[in-house]
């Protein structure tokens, strides 16, 4: 079973994270690629890639570019055919190794129905389900609608009474169609007041099993999670044995071989936990584990699938400090998390703290609505979680980062939330916490953001300059008007005014004294009232992104001859991000009630829903379904009584 080749059926950052850990073991790695993944850095970093003319869910291409390049074995990371049983079957009939839990295994655990029963035929408490929509008076509301073949919050949805069943079951059948090639779905009774805590399995083909310890997954938008931690912080060490000997007994009942997580749902109130699945799979949030095991599990998955023992047992298990993961998503949290598209402009950590990045994406990727939104994965490690906490914060923080919306800055507010350093996790934490969406600076944070800006745009003018270009910045041979520049921010227009004095420092405003220490293409080192500090700033045409201690800032610069504007739709509802209508749902002339369901988008392989502002009468539909359309794109418009001008 021993292999030197590997083709990694996946993109993005998990592909470039197989590549790293099989580059370690001397594993020749093969990538696949699809035309918007051309020049993603995975595809550079393989040894070989090979074009898709499909997509990344077509299992007959992926084995074909395997036996052409030569490749001995096929990791499949997470998501797409991770956990589709007959690709894993073809992959073996095809002579190649797969990497990953035998297909008959992921059979098992793929139907989540047939899982729950053999989790209770293990003695693991489990959740009322059905994948009979006549049973949900049965199982009682609230429920969840869930994808049948998937996870990773695609076709899931909260049903709080009858007249949300049928249309939430429809669209939970198109997500899971459109992320797993499988538009199965089942019920299951929703616990609110709950965490989302899962633990890391290990087998090998001699029967020899280990669990890692749990993960805390609890922190999430649209059922997606978006920060994970390991240990958690409502788990003991009694907790810890319960939940790890219910994993090891369910993975014991169906053989479970490689790397693999069982996941739990626990009454916050209670603390009684339930089986939900088993993921068979690497996990997005498998770092978490490494950092606090030592054990790298991309290297323990090769190892397996090439025959090796584990060669440890249980009580060699050591856990030790804190670990905490971020995903950094292209996302709007401001509007509800609605996915972001654009170029990256800028993506560099800052040196210090020191943590680890695991990136899917540089500067100049351009951001689409093909795939899942998330950039990149940033993970601490410290002693204790407050310790992992700031640390990871004040990496989030010091990113350099720009040109895409991001959650960044929520993500470093959650981080230092009193809620979140107080364990208070569950899964309502967003709702109930409500950590800031955006970042605000104090006004003189502000203030020495823009006077940065000024002074590194005089800077650039001084060294772009072709006529007396050995002048000192700002020199002048008469008393003349200050110098400005106008800068926009949110909207929001703000006139930075400033003049060189003659011992070469700035007076900047009406009072702030400012002396440029050192200016460079990608800095400037500023001090402000005997305030000094190293500025990163890069410009892309009229935007420039000024970094603050606290994160990036975006400013246009105003054109000195603005572009007349179009007039806006009267009554006109736009779209709220780029993708593609699937679904019409009124004509010209329509009535409709406040909250009605216009139409259906979908990006990033999610569902995003338009609905009516108020009661009102569609006057004109611009669109129609199947077709693409650009952020801010005029849908339809609906006249409203008392609005509209009348």
């Amino acid at each position: 079973m021993t292999f030197s080749s590997v083709l990694i059926a996946n993109r993005g950052e998990i592909a470039r994270r197989i590549i790293r850990g099989a580059h370690a073991m001397g594993i020749r790695c093969v990538c696949v690629f699809v035309d918007a993944d051309a020049d993603a850095p995975y595809v550079l970093e393989a040894d070989e890639s090979v074009r898709l003319e499909t997509g990344y869910l077509d299992g007959e291409a992926i084995i074909s570019a395997a036996k052409r390049c030569g490749a001995q074995a096929v990791h499949p990371g997470y998501g797409y055919l991770s956990e589709n049983a007959d690709f894993a079957r073809r992959v073996e009939e095809a002579g190649l190794v797969w990497v990953g839990p035998s297909p008959q295994v992921i059979s098992a655990m793929g139907d989540k129905l047939a899982a729950k029963q053999l989790a209770l035929d293990a003695g693991v408490a489990v959740l009322a389900s059905s994948e009979r929509p006549e049973d949900a008076d049965s199982i009682g509301y609230p429920l969840m609608i869930k994808a049948a073949a998937g996870g990773g919050g695609k076709g899931m949805r909260i049903v709080n009474d009858v007249s949300q069943l049928d249309e939430s079951i429809n669209a939970a059948r198109r997500e899971a169609l459109s992320g797993f090639g499988d538009d199965r779905v089942f019920l299951e009774h929703y616990v609110a007041n709950s965490r989302h805590i899962e633990v890391q399995i290990l087998g090998d083909h001699f029967g020899n099993l280990v669990h890692l310890g749990e993960r805390e997954c609890s922190i999430q938008r649209r059922h997606q999670k978006l920060i994970e931690e390991s240990p958690s912080p409502v788990v003991d060490s009694t907790m810890r044995e319960a939940m790890g000997h219910a994993a090891l007994t369910l993975a014991r009942a169906i053989g479970y071989q490689s790397a693999g997580t069982v996941e739990f749902l626990v009454d916050d109130d209670s603390r009684d936990f339930y089986f939900l699945e088993v993921n068979t799979r690497l996990q997005v949030e498998h770092p978490v584990t490494e950092e606090v095991t030592g054990i790298d599990l991309v290297r323990e998955q090769f190892r397996i699938a090439a025959g090796a023992p584990l060669g440890y047992v249980q009580s060699d298990i050591s856990f030790s400090g804190w670990a905490i993961e971020a995903r950094l998503c292209a996302e709007d949290p401001a509007a509800g998390f609605l996915p972001a598209t654009g170029t990256i402009a800028a993506f560099d950590m800052a040196p210090s703290p020191v943590v680890r990045l695991e990136s899917g994406v540089g500067a100049g990727s351009v951001i689409g609505v093909a795939f899942d939104p998330m950039l990149a994965k940033v993970i601490a490690y410290a002693p204790t979680r407050s310790e992992a906490a700031a640390k990871l914060a004040l990496a989030l923080e010091g990113m350099h980062l720009g040109g895409v919306v991001t959650n960044r800055d929520f993500l470093a507010a959650t981080l230092r939330h009193q809620h979140f350093l107080a364990g208070a996790t569950t899964t309502a934490f967003i709702d109930h916490s409500n950590p800031a969406r955006t970042l605000v600076l104090s006004v003189e944070e502000f203030d020495f953001v823009t006077a940065a800006a000024a002074l590194w745009l005089q800077g650039e003018n001084r060294a772009r300059a072709t006529v007396l270009g050995n002048l000192p910045s700002g020199w002048r041979n008469a008393r003349l008007p200050h110098q400005s520049v106008e800068l926009r921010h949110n909207g929001e227009r703000h006139e930075v005014r400033y003049r060189a004095r003659r011992d070469g420092s700035f007076m900047v405003g009406s009072d702030n004294v400012a002396i440029v220490h050192r200016w460079s293409g990608r800095e400037i080192d500023l001090e402000v009232n005997g305030a000094r500090a190293v500025v990163r700033i890069t410009r892309l045409n009229d935007v420039l992104l000024v970094q603050s201690r606290r994160g990036t800032v975006t400013f246009a610069l105003t054109p000195r001859f603005a572009p007349p504007e179009s007039d806006p739709v009267l009554g006109g509802l736009n779209a709220p991000m780029p993708g593609v209508i699937i679904d019409v749902r009124v004509a010209p002339g329509q009535t409709v009630s406040a909250g009605e369901t216009l139409m259906v988008m979908e990006a990033m392989k999610m569902e995003h829903v338009i609905s009516a502002p108020g009661d009102g009468v569609v006057v004109e539909v611009f669109v129609s379904a199947g077709e693409q359309v650009e952020n801010g794109a005029t849908l339809l418009s609906v006249e409203q009584p008392g609005l509209n001008g009348e």
